[in-house]
């Protein structure tokens, strides 16, 4: 319990810290754009448009609409999935010259990258979802009422997930190279761009994908308002015993990670 006392403690005292580095990423990534971080909004909104007009011609839509607001919402949340991911595997290695020569615990770095992961899908979210209100204005409903659930179990996902990643990645320089494969073949596996009936005699995948698991409970609270709770428990245990996981991996290998990076 010390272990996870004191990194609590020393993630609220630096709060403030890592989470403006964070948010200076982000200003220092569009520093010189007129539109600043409006492009991550607008490219998901082309890439949902142009995805929608080609796979709802592929798949003969009828209800276009409907169509439009699953594609949009599933391949949102995707991309933060895949971006917090992708990143994993170089989380520290970005980090080296920081960790070799301040004293900040390791888990400073996986903080600041969550917030900057966190901070990039709601001004994405934010933009594509006020588009998504004016073929369903439930939606927001939706969202303050049922939503706030399944948004908590992937918060909790995107720290865990990806500092396992990033801690695998340290140890074993080849698996990081197997990251993006894995991302595009579950990517391909998962009812994204395609409504879960599609997929036939193999839909029984999707119960054993837990990152359309997390996409669709989403999904699912924002477009219908209802919520599977004892789903959401359940992804909730398998968040806190991957937390605590994470959390315990990186506190034996902490003292290592100077010399790894």
């Amino acid at each position: 319990m010390k272990i996870f006392r004191d990194n609590i403690k020393f993630s609220f005292e630096t709060r403030k810290l890592w989470w403006f580095t964070a948010t200076s990423r982000t200003r220092a990534r569009f520093a010189r754009t007129a539109l600043g971080s409006f492009w991550l909004g607008f490219s998901n909104l082309l890439s949902i448009t142009t995805l929608g007009i080609v796979y709802g011609t592929v798949f003969s839509v009828t209800d276009f609409n409907s169509y439009l607001i699953y594609l949009g919402i599933g391949l949102v949340v995707w991309n933060a999935i895949c971006s917090s991911i992708s990143s994993a595997p170089i989380l520290f290695i970005n980090n080296r010259s920081n960790i070799q020569n301040l004293k900040l615990k390791p888990i400073f770095y996986v903080f600041e990258e969550w917030a900057f992961q966190v901070q990039t899908f709601f001004q994405s979210f934010v933009l594509v979802f006020l588009v998504l209100l004016f073929f369903n204005k439930s939606l927001f409903y939706n969202l303050i009422v049922s939503s706030w659930i399944p948004f908590v179990n992937l918060f909790i996902f995107l720290f865990w997930f990806p500092l396992i990643i990033a801690l695998i990645s340290l140890r074993f320089s080849d698996f990081a190279q197997l990251v993006p494969i894995v991302l595009q073949l579950i990517f391909l596996i998962s009812p994204i761009l395609y409504r879960k009936e599609s997929l036939g005699d193999l839909n029984w995948i999707t119960n054993i994908n837990f990152f359309y698991i997390l996409i669709d409970s989403l999904r699912y609270s924002l477009i219908t308002s209802n919520v599977n709770y004892l789903s959401q428990f359940l992804i909730l245990i398998i968040n806190i015993v991957g937390l605590i996981l994470s959390l315990l991996i990186l506190h034996f290998q902490a003292k290592k990670i100077p010399f790894l990076v």
